[in-house]
């Protein structure tokens, strides 16, 4: 049967919001959502946090994530992301086939989400599967002081607009072969549709981490 690790990649030294992945939010340190989330389901045989933080490190230790040391040499602001998935990969002495991507600051996602990618991941063999949602704001370009319509046409009514989606960033899926080729998405990644008010949380402001938490306690008090 193949193995599957998630792995969370967490810098320090958030520049908009310091401490970021580490504040507290609905109670808890908000990297440990991603944590917990992953725990939750049975086929994720390891939990990895990928972090250059001391504090971030004891933080993913305390809620029973394994932890890769990141070199300064990955951790800086124009780092892809993938280079810290395939850091871990090539650090650790186990064989995995799938690696789980999940953002810290995509703390809410729905509860089945997880679910359903992994069963369309498997059910269609894919080499990779991320989430997007629809947008369907009427878009444009400003040039030399014009605004020109990119989706629709002055006057079109919102509904009949061609469908536009977005990458939400609640996670994504990839076969390790992938990752070790420096590549989270191919070109053939299945695009998960999921239409739902915690795909437009992405927290790197205080005003997102307010709005976010503002849709927690929404949520989970009612």
């Amino acid at each position: 049967m193949s193995k599957t690790i998630a792995i969370i990649p967490a810098r320090g030294n958030s520049k908009r919001l310091p401490g970021k992945n580490i504040k507290l939010f609905g109670g808890i340190p908000l990297l440990a959502h991603s944590i917990l989330y992953a725990q939750k389901h049975a086929f994720i045989d390891e939990v990895y946090v990928s972090t250059d933080d001391a504090v971030i490190k004891k933080v993913a230790l305390e809620y029973g994530a394994k932890v890769m040391d990141r070199p300064t040499s990955l951790s800086g602001d124009f780092e892809p992301t993938v280079s810290a998935l395939k850091h871990v990969l090539q650090n650790i002495e186990e064989d995995f086939e799938n690696v789980v991507l999940l953002q810290v600051t995509n703390p809410l996602r729905p509860q089945n989400l997880l679910d359903e990618a992994f069963s369309i991941f498997q059910e269609r063999k894919c080499d990779s599967l991320f989430t997007v949602s629809r947008d369907e704001h009427k878009l444009g370009k400003i040039q030399e002081s014009t605004f020109i319509p990119f989706n629709y046409k002055i006057g079109q009514r919102s509904q009949d607009l061609e469908p536009l989606y977005f990458e939400n960033g609640l996670l994504y899926i990839s076969k390790v072969d992938l990752i070790l080729n420096d590549i989270i998405m191919s070109k053939k990644a299945y695009p998960l549709e999921v239409n739902h008010i915690f795909a437009n949380i992405d927290i790197d402001t205080q005003e997102d981490f307010n709005y976010a938490e503002y849709l927690y306690n929404k949520t989970h008090n009612s």
